[in-house]
């Protein structure tokens, strides 16, 4: 069983960035694909982004391609992503998953088998 800790949510103002980092503990790393999604209050929790295993593969949902960018190293158990010129729709709390199909690029939540804790990011007009 592995345990995820997002870090690295906070406030800025539109345009800016913020890098989140979830780190990995408890199980083998190289063992899940990794992936981000958000939930905003009164909604269902929404696909990001996904990476495999390898790093090799990966895959964005339409509203953050070209802005966000999701990586892994292996070598510290830790999946980040960086977001740039982020929007006040980008405000949500932030959760990494972990699925044990370490080469699927799930955009399902149900698929995936262990989630962190979740970090706030707040965009501001």
């Amino acid at each position: 069983q592995v345990h995820l800790v997002e870090s690295g949510g906070g406030a800025v103002q539109a345009g800016g960035s913020l890098r989140l980092s979830c780190a990995a503990s408890g199980g083998t790393f190289t063992a899940y694909a990794m992936a981000w999604f958000r939930q905003t209050p009164g909604k269902e929790r929404e696909f990001v982004a996904a990476i495999s295993w390898t790093g090799g593969n990966i895959y964005y949902d339409d509203s953050v391609k070209g802005r966000f960018t999701i990586s892994r190293d292996n070598a510290k158990n830790t999946v980040f992503l960086q977001m740039n010129s982020l929007k006040p729709e980008d405000t949500a709390v932030y959760y990494c998953a972990a699925d044990e199909n370490r080469v699927g690029l799930n955009t399902n939540s149900d698929l995936y088998d262990y989630w962190g804790r979740g970090t706030q990011v707040t965009v501001s007009s």
